[in-house]
């Protein structure tokens, strides 16, 4: 009998050059991905059991490479290389982004802020650093974990802005797995770290939340007075 697996890869492949990934199942993605750490195994029934096991590509890729590999049942390159891909997309859409761009508007800064939290799934919060020509000079990464812990995020905050000798800042963090609203303590968390930026005379000009492919601005919304 013919093998019906025969020639399955390279039909994936043009598939993949012809179309993209639009036309492929979640399946089909991971199941050319393990092509490359797995060369002579039809890897389409691993696929499906490895969708299974974590629910979803993204909490396979967001998973730990230990646990990819514990409960996922493959070897540590086949982990390591799931592992890589939210780092990877952090790096590439990061990548686009030039220092100098000036971010002067609402719709950049969350653009901007969108790219600092791809592939990322524990809550961050940045520190935007822009001269006085909205320029963007760094992004500071201030803490992981909530924005309740404001004392820590001004104390963090003042060293960026001393460091980078920003002119103007815009706050950014994110709600993984979350709604882009923002919560009671995030307001007065932005309200307590523009005051002690003032005394810096240092503007915060926006907080944009981020929340998967979606954002919020605090300017375009009015609040605290903040804008461009």
């Amino acid at each position: 009998m013919d093998n019906p697996h025969k020639g399955h890869r390279e039909r994936m492949r043009r598939k993949y050059l012809n179309d993209g990934l639009d036309n492929f199942e979640d399946h089909e993605i991971l199941e050319i991905l393990l092509y490359y750490c797995i060369p002579m195994k039809n890897t389409n029934e691993l696929a499906h059991r490895l969708i299974a096991e974590f629910g979803s590509l993204p909490v396979l890729f967001e998973s730990d490479p230990v646990e990819i590999k514990r409960r996922g049942k493959v070897s540590e390159a086949t982990a390591v290389l799931l592992s890589m891909i939210p780092s990877l997309t952090n790096r590439y859409f990061m990548s686009k982004w030039t220092k100098n761009i000036r971010i002067d508007s609402s719709e950049l800064a969350g653009t901007y802020a969108m790219s600092l939290f791809a592939g990322k799934n524990v809550e961050l919060f940045y520190l935007i650093c822009l001269d006085s020509q909205r320029k963007l000079i760094h992004a500071a990464k201030i803490s992981e974990g909530t924005v309740d812990e404001t004392p820590v995020y001004i104390r963090e905050i003042n060293h960026a802005i001393i460091r980078y000798k920003a002119a103007s800042v815009i706050l950014a963090h994110n709600h993984p797995g979350g709604s882009t609203a923002s919560s009671a303590s995030d307001r007065e968390a932005t309200k307590k770290i523009m005051d002690a930026a003032g005394y810096m005379n240092v503007e915060v000009v926006d907080h944009i939340i981020v929340a998967g492919d979606k954002y919020s601005s605090f300017a375009a919304k009015g609040l605290f007075g903040m804008g461009y």
